[in-house]
């Protein structure tokens, strides 16, 4: 969550707070590798080169930062062979194509030794520059990734990879141009046999065909390759990336065939979807596998898929309220095959202490749940192992093929409920690289997936093993899963995770595939599947400095949507990684009621920063429009793009549904956590939940879509953790009812209060935590956490219900959507937004405000007929004078007036004529 005008100081922050979030468990080098004879090299007289910092990107050139001195000559050794460089520069089209590179040395590989490139390829390959009298003067390993693209991927590209069955019989394709020979290891322990492969030259595939017995079969490939990490030749007993199914814990891949008939629960073939929702009406809810029956004592399956087949059960009597208030989709967070969780349920560790015991304010419980952390079955998920097989240990039983059969039961079952399907990808990066035991990809073709620095070290700003998505097989890789999930598993969107160091040509890619796909010739319509993802900006490739990312400004008008951060910010107050959790925003108290954080500065500051806050509400509210022109508080007449967010535009999407509006998501503190933090600590539970209400609506009546975490019209707390990524159960559970405890800290109510949250990514917020935890007033009731879900789900009704919501063209927002009362003398606190026959008042401040709009005085507004109806008797006393035109609503309230629904619903919604 990167910010350009602070990128050198926030980069480290955001790193960390990555590495914490993604970083899987230290693992061992590889066991099922071992050494390979190496034949003599004509480099060896060479030093060993710790690094590689030439880059041979095509047949015919090499980039190396390297000096050609005259008399020296340059060369690629190899084997018993070599390549001669002359010096020469980077085409235009190469620049282009390696911008990061375009200040690079160049050297031409001589045409008469461009034909024995395969063979080099095959082995160590090292750039060696000599003196005129042989002397070596230097020395360094080469990078191949783009030599490989320029030689195979032209065919590659085409290959069918992983177990394809054609007449009942399988084929296995792994694409591995580098390596030596690749073999077919079939069956496992005892019964395991080896199978030789054939290679294809032109693409760099190996293959074998098997009859029809192969079927459930488990697999691996012996790859011998030249592993440069390990500086040998290796041969490697890895899985295949293109698995589609797997034994317990990934140790083998299965032949599995996902169109059997014996893998689809019944009605799969004739499944009926929810209507497809376009992008820009999405209402979404972000949701763990686990978190959301492993605590609900109504599931049958808890912590698995099949909970979503518990039809009665809490969550999904709660999914189907959320569906029948407009929610459209249920986006859950990884479900891939993990690296991080141990399958079997005999083999998960559980805490080995009463952690319901202890204070609320104590630090027994988080200390307890780390000892066990990383051996239990809790993850978010973001280690990815292979990305196109569903994930063991939320089976109920993680060995062979029952996960897909149970993950299809889950998608069954929540299409039949109303919810569409979202699923979190995260391609980004690999859990491990090089030789550990978890590496995938790069023990088949060691250097080319994973994306590399200019020393030849992986990239690790994701803080896992980036892969590069660039390179023509991993891009490859990445359209081929998605579409896999699509196809086969009836998937209705994706969210890609970190989407910006992704180049925007590859999702482009994965678009233009997902639209290809019909439902009379693949049982799906790919045009109604959704995208969005994390447009974030930094890393080795921050400002497209490698190839044009798939950022936010960059996605605009792709139909592809990014996380809009400008309006959460302001809403919640401050940013993800402040020293002090204090600094408070619109919906949070800025200068409206003050808490004692100095990080919030003076009144006058306090002042200006609201109002400059109110902008980014508005911004957020058209939809994060760069074109939408309105009166700010200044005064001034400004477009979205023109509003300042830390240095960048406010507004940067091109059409509605460009930009995805949220309050919450899994990371950073929970809504309800950071209204805790930032709130004064004296302010009632009953005000709490109102201001949850305020923030939540910024978001669900904004243009374009909108993601919430589930479990915050719950008022959901994970006890202030800002980081769960691995804080099991105890912190993450999601109580769907309130009754299911007493709201103490043994159980039921939100989970606020269960324990200072884990030392690794919070300790240093413990100080501000601790005696928020300790106040039994802070922890919310059955009452306030029942009204602010059924508050929720009534703006739901009005958003998904009212189509001027739903506009298509920036010319449509800027037609039907205007503040009337921005400016210099707008009231601090106070959102006053007119849309088409609605007018919408966002009043996050501690007293009644009215909001005179003398333009609309005579028109016969009324509290919109769903809020006139409502839960929540608080909205109800909105009053309009239509003499006046000014709408008076409650404290800490959103009021939805209605001037099309007649002034009759007027009188019972207390509306003064």
């Amino acid at each position: 969550m990167i910010r350009p005008s602070l990128r050198a100081a926030v980069t480290a922050v955001l790193a960390a707070a990555l590495c914490a979030a993604l970083a899987p468990v230290p693992a061992t080098a590889a066991s099922a590798s071992s050494p390979a004879s190496e034949p003599a090299s004509a480099s060896a007289s060479a030093p060993a080169a710790a690094t590689a910092e030439a880059l041979w990107i095509d047949a015919g050139t090499v980039v190396w930062k390297v000096a050609a001195a005259p008399g020296s000559r340059q060369e690629l050794a190899y084997g018993d062979g070599r390549l001669r460089l002359t010096p020469g520069r980077l085409t235009d089209a190469q620049r282009a194509r390696f911008p990061h590179l375009a200040e690079y040395p160049a050297f031409t590989v001589d045409p008469r030794d461009r034909p024995r490139a395969r063979t080099a390829v095959r082995g160590q390959v090292t750039a060696v520059q000599r003196a005129a009298d042989g002397a070596l003067l230097a020395a360094t390993g080469v990078q191949i990734q783009g030599v490989l693209d320029d030689l195979y991927s032209a065919r590659a590209a085409k290959a069918s990879l992983g177990p394809v069955f054609t007449g009942g019989r399988p084929t296995l394709s792994v694409w591995a141009p580098t390596a030596r020979t690749v073999s077919l290891e079939l069956g496992a322990g005892a019964d395991a046999r080896t199978v030789p492969m054939r290679r294809d030259d032109a693409s760099g595939v190996w293959s074998v065909r098997g009859p029809a017995s192969w079927a459930g079969e488990p697999y691996r490939y012996a790859v011998t390759v030249w592993a440069p990490g390990a500086g040998r030749t290796v041969t490697n007993k890895v899985t295949d990336p293109y698995s589609t199914a797997l034994t317990t814990d990934s140790a083998r891949s299965l032949v599995a065939d996902l169109a059997d008939p014996r893998l689809a629960p019944a009605g799969w073939s004739t499944l009926r979807k929810p209507k497809a929702v376009p992008l820009r009406d999405a209402q979404i809810q972000e949701l763990h596998v686990r978190d959301f029956s492993v605590a609900d004592p109504t599931s049958r399956h808890p912590g698995g898929y099949l909970a979503f087949t518990d039809t009665a059960s809490n969550g999904m009597r709660h999914l189907r309220a959320l569906a029948a208030a407009g929610t459209s989709y249920v986006h859950l967070l990884p479900v891939f095959d993990i690296g991080t969780i141990p399958e079997k349920k005999s083999e998960q560790a559980v805490p080995g202490c009463d952690v319901a015991v202890y204070a609320p304010d104590s630090a027994e419980q988080q200390a307890c749940v780390a000892r066990t952390a990383a051996r239990d079955a809790y993850n978010w998920g973001y280690d990815p192992l292979h990305y196109t097989v569903p994930e063991g240990s939320y089976a109920s039983d993680p060995e062979g093929t029952r996960r897909t059969v149970e993950f299809r039961r889950m998608v069954q079952s929540l299409n039949a409920s109303g919810l569409r399907t979202v699923m979190d990808v995260v391609y980004n990066h690999t859990v491990a690289s090089g030789q550990d035991e978890k590496s995938v990809l790069d023990r088949i073709v060691p250097g080319y997936y994973q994306r590399l620095l200019a020393d030849g070290t992986v990239a690790t700003s994701t803080c896992c093993a980036n892969t590069a998505p660039e390179n023509a097989m991993m891009g490859k890789l990445v359209v081929d899963s998605v579409v896999t999930w699509a196809r086969q598993y009836k998937v209705d969107g994706f969210r890609f995770d970190l989407m910006g160091h992704h180049p925007k040509a590859n999702i482009l890619a994965v678009r233009k595939a997902l639209d290809a796909l019909t439902p009379a010739k693949d049982g799906v319509d790919g045009k109604a599947i959704v995208l969005y993802g994390e447009g974030w900006n930094f890393g080795e490739i921050a400002d497209d400095s490698r190839f044009v990312q798939a950022t936010q400004r960059n996605m605009a008008g792709t139909g592809v949507a990014t996380f809009s951060d400008r309006a959460r910010d302001a809403v919640r107050g401050g940013g993800p990684f402040d020293a002090d959790p204090g600094v408070q925003g619109f919906a949070s108290g800025l200068y409206t009621d003050p808490n004692s954080s100095s990080a919030n500065g003076s009144r006058e500051e306090q002042r200006a920063r609201l109002l400059h806050s109110q902008d980014l509400v508005k911004v957020g509210l058209s939809g994060s429009l760069a074109g939408y022109a309105f009166t700010d508080t200044s005064g001034r007449r400004v477009t979205g793009a023109e509003v300042d967010y830390n240095g960048a535009p406010a507004g940067y999407a091109a059409v509605p549904g460009d930009a995805l509006a949220y309050a919450d998501a899994h990371d950073n503190e929970t809504l309800y956590d950071a209204l805790a933090f930032k709130l004064p600590p004296a302010t009632p539970a009953g005000d709490r939940a109102r201001m949850q209400v305020v923030a939540l609506a910024t978001a669900a009546l904004s243009q374009g879509p909108a993601l919430s975490q589930a479990g915050t019209d719950l008022l959901r707390s994970k006890s202030l953790d800002r980081n769960s990524y691995d804080s099991g159960d105890w912190f993450n559970a999601i109580h769907w009812e309130c009754g299911n405890g007493d709201g103490s800290s043994s159980g039921g109510g939100n989970g606020f209060g269960r324990g200072l949250p884990p030392a690794a990514d919070n300790a240093d917020k413990w100080p501000y935590a601790r005696p928020l935890l300790a106040d039994p007033a802070l922890k919310p009731g059955c009452s306030q956490i029942d009204a602010t879900s059924a508050a929720y789900r009534d703006l739901l009704r009005i958003r998904t219900t009212e189509p001027v919501f739903s506009l298509a063209s920036t010319a449509a927002v800027q037609s039907a959507l205007s503040f009337p009362l921005s400016g210099p003398d707008e009231t601090p606190g106070v959102v006053t937004m007119r849309l088409g026959d609605l007018v919408v008042v966002f009043n996050a401040t501690p007293s009644t405000r009215s909001q005179r709009v003398a333009e609309l005085a005579g028109r016969p507004y009324a509290l919109h007929r769903v809020q006139a109806g409502g839960a929540d008797r608080t909205v109800r006393s909105a009053a309009y004078e239509r003499a006046t035109g000014t709408f008076t609503v409650p404290a800490r309230t959103v009021a939805v007036f209605d001037a099309g629904a007649g002034a009759g619903a007027g009188a019972s919604a207390g509306a003064g004529q």
